[in-house]
């Protein structure tokens, strides 16, 4: 079928979901799979400037819903469009945004270029595996075999970038929010971490178990009290916490220091705490502290795995 016949017949296209979550994207596909053919569109080039980063994923089905982003949205559905007469040429394809592509009409804002490789989903063992990791708190990565029109699943890497002839994606677990404190602070940041779709766990400083932080985790404590914290700042510090931040002043942040000397902590692992906690301040209400925190929160993590 030559590709002005397969235009002819393609379904529209049209968004599915306004997501960017790995967790949505994937299992869209792997439903999708359930119905009909899927491509997995994954940007593996970005020239100049971009909106997202490499390894970014849209799937479209076969009925023309798609979801996922591998710009701002600007070549969305573009990408669903050849996707669709991958579909109906029964091979893989890669197609080019922006500078020096062939779209002279799709122009991406930022000025520069993307290219996007389509691969036609045959069998979503895969997806399933990276998403069974994921629901585990592994970080994973998914290899594409542009020579061989394969997917498999594969050991994470430090960065989504070309390794030989293949493409790596990688998959990290969803941030986890671990938030000491019982207080109006402690309450507002677990509303805002849940809506941005953290994985939110509120506990008691009491009931601190260090099992639950894991290198995906930032844990925060929000207490008004030095003596509250100690089990929380003791389970934080032996942790892989990639975030860790303390409630209160510069001042009251030198009282702990001096406590954490006295308990025999190293300079090193002091470090690690962020006191006073937030990337702007001093606050003075909670959704201002808990906006602060999260920031923080998302910057760290951005520094510490992209």
């Amino acid at each position: 079928m030559n590709e002005q016949n397969a235009t002819a017949i393609l379904p529209a296209t049209k968004r599915s979901m306004l997501s960017d979550d790995v967790v949505d994207i994937l299992q869209f596909a792997v439903d999708a799979c359930r119905d009909g053919a899927v491509a997995l569109a994954t940007l593996v080039e970005i020239r100049g400037g971009a909106a997202r980063a490499l390894g970014s994923h849209v799937v479209v089905a076969a009925d023309g819903r798609f979801c996922g982003y591998v710009s701002g949205g600007c070549v969305e559905a573009a990408v669903a469009s050849e996707a669709l007469l991958a579909m109906a040429e029964g091979r893989d394809r890669t197609v080019r945004f922006g500078e020096g592509s062939p779209f002279f009409d799709l122009v991406l804002p930022c000025g520069g270029g993307i290219t996007v490789a389509i691969h036609l989903v045959r069998n979503p063992l895969a997806l399933h595996r990276v998403l069974e990791s994921l629901s585990r708190r592994l970080p994973t990565a998914l290899r594409y075999m542009p020579d061989r029109q394969m997917i498999e699943i594969a050991d994470a890497v430090e960065r989504a970038a070309w390794v030989g002839e293949d493409f790596m994606s990688v998959y990290r677990p969803v941030t986890r929010v671990v938030i000491s404190g019982m207080n109006n602070e402690a309450a507002k940041l677990g509303v805002l971490a849940r809506a941005c779709g953290y994985d939110v766990v509120s506990v008691e400083p009491t009931t601190f178990d260090r099992s639950m932080i894991d290198p995906f985790t930032a844990v925060v404590m929000l207490h008004h009290d030095l003596d509250a914290e100690k089990e929380a700042t003791d389970a934080a510090l032996g942790s892989a916490a990639f975030y860790i931040g303390a409630l209160g002043s510069s001042r009251t942040h030198r009282l702990r220091v001096e406590r954490l000397q006295r308990r025999g902590r190293s300079s090193q692992a002091i470090e690690r705490i962020k006191a006073p906690i937030g990337s702007f301040g001093p606050t003075k209400d909670s959704t201002s502290l808990a906006l602060s925190v999260l920031a923080d929160i998302a910057a760290s993590r951005l520094a510490t795995f992209g």
